[in-house]
């Protein structure tokens, strides 16, 4: 691995690493515009519901917003270059970008907002809205939102890419550096879409069995980072030898990478739980609020019933 930044294109003769230096910004093609269309599709189907005059919630918008941001913060700013060489800073990428990101931009339920923003096609024909919907509908969202492919995903996301050479290939390009990123937003949408998401989809077990998919992947998780705070040298190549400016020992850092993880396996569960609480409640009330309804129109039909009874037993006294 070439830790000078030939290999991917980055200057990696670094200060050392201070909060300051890694909010600064950083240009990469790939998230910030990925950023700036999701925002910009983001505002048109809201801008399409509000010529419509019909509402949007705005806890979603800016739940879905802040989740983009998240995007730009670790990826287009100096924590993706010290990314590159500090493992400490790599694995706060990961954390968000997989953990954090997801659950926000699956709160803002931009495929609902898509297909209330998407006009229906002619009869006969198919459109975006039509195209959707069938993707949803497919046995391909049937398997890859099922807790026996989401969870091992999700495991494997962690074991099978950080303790094997497919890291230390990734890291040396740029190209291999944003393939990974990408694979780690889209196994958190995987993972915790069919868990909290708002919007539609083939896999919806009922509230318990939700949180029971939480915890079975959130144990690995946690005995991932404890496995890297307890080594007692290096694991992961790419790091071992970290340029001189930063003056970091990579075992020292290594151990901060490793709480980094185990610390954000309680944070996502506590937020997805604050969630699923939030949603069976108001699950709880919409059913409530329709029994109630279901009864007065069986009270109204019992009444009406009584009424023309005692109608008629009038009329057959007259």
């Amino acid at each position: 691995m070439d830790h000078s930044g030939h290999g991917t294109g980055m200057n990696m003769d670094l200060p050392p690493f201070t909060l300051g230096r890694g909010l600064e910004f950083s240009f990469d093609a790939v998230f910030l515009f990925g950023s700036l269309a999701l925002l910009a599709l983001y505002g048109w189907g809201l801008l399409r519901l509000r010529r419509r005059g019909d509402s949007w919630p705005v806890g979603r918008t800016v739940a879905f917003t802040a989740g983009v941001l998240t995007i730009i913060l670790v990826m287009c700013t100096k924590l993706n270059d010290y990314g590159m060489v500090m493992f400490s800073v790599h694995m706060v990428q990961h954390m968000v970008i997989s953990m954090i990101t997801p659950i926000l931009l699956l709160l803002g339920a931009p495929v609902t907002l898509a297909l209330r923003a998407l006009a229906p096609a002619a009869r006969g024909h198919k459109g975006p809205r039509e195209l959707l919907l069938m993707l949803l509908h497919s046995r391909y969202m049937k398997v890859i939102t099922h807790p026996a492919f989401t969870i091992p995903l999700f495991i494997a996301s962690l074991y099978g890419l950080y303790f094997t050479p497919i890291f230390d290939f990734l890291m040396e390009s740029r190209a291999g550096h944003v393939a990974m990123m990408v694979h780690f937003l889209t196994v958190g949408l995987v993972f915790f879409w069919p868990i909290m998401g708002v919007d539609p989809g083939p896999h919806r077990p009922g509230y318990v069995m939700r949180m029971l998919e939480l915890f079975a992947g959130m144990p690995f998780h946690a005995f991932f980072g404890i496995a890297l705070m307890m080594a007692s040298e290096p694991m992961i190549k790419t790091y071992m030898d970290p340029p001189a400016s930063l003056g970091i020992d990579p075992l020292l850092d290594q151990q901060w990478g490793g709480g980094i993880a185990w610390a954000f396996s309680e944070i996502p569960s506590v937020l997805v739980l604050i969630a699923l609480v939030y949603q069976w409640y108001h699950s709880e009330q919409r059913a409530a609020k329709r029994s109630d309804r279901a009864a007065d129109r069986d009270g109204d039909r019992e009444l009406a019933e009584y009424n023309a009874y005692l109608a008629a037993l009038q009329a057959r006294g007259r």
